[in-house]
């Protein structure tokens, strides 16, 4: 009976025939998870690279509208509006969105900063009239839900978060 026993052990140890089916079952999900993973990613850099396209589109509309040219002309323009819509669908009427989900808010405020003086050369940073700056700063936040793989995992979207500074030059 013991050398039954042995017999059978030995055949076993000996026999390689199992071995790359063992091997792939357990590598095949850590594979597949690593692939997913840099889908991802993937996805995830693409729609941020969308999103600021976007952003900078608009922050770059946004600076150089004017609406009192229009009005002299006897026209209306609603620049916020119209660089919105830049943002979001990359023409200034609503289309098709740049990033299929996203809706924003797209933000647009400005500021005034001081234009100051380079004390060696005694000239202002940016060329102006005036002794000020305005600049123009588009913001937005994006709520990513990925494909398929955060939700497998249980993770909540990851919030993207993107803004884009332009000095208001006007036409």
């Amino acid at each position: 009976m013991w050398r039954a026993w042995k017999r059978l052990i030995e055949n076993f140890e000996r026999d390689e025939r199992g071995q790359i089916l063992v091997e792939m079952t357990l590598i095949t999900p850590l594979m597949i998870s690593l692939s997913a993973g840099v889908f991802e990613f993937g996805n995830l850099i693409h729609h941020k690279l969308l999103i600021e396209a976007g952003l900078r589109d608009a922050a770059r509309y946004y600076a150089r509208c004017n609406t009192q040219l229009f009005a002299d002309a006897g026209l209306s323009i609603d620049c916020t509006t119209n660089a919105q819509n830049t943002a979001l669908y990359g023409s200034t009427s609503v289309g098709t969105l740049r990033v299929e989900d996203w809706s924003g808010p797209v933000t647009i405020s400005t500021y005034t900063t001081t234009n100051t003086v380079d004390p060696i050369t005694g000239l202002q940073d940016y060329r102006s009239s005036g002794a000020s700056v305005v600049t123009v700063r588009v913001t937005t936040s994006y709520d990513y839900a990925g494909m398929s793989l955060l939700s497998y995992l249980g993770m909540s979207p990851i919030t993207l978060a993107a803004a884009h500074e332009e000095r208001l030059v006007g036409w």
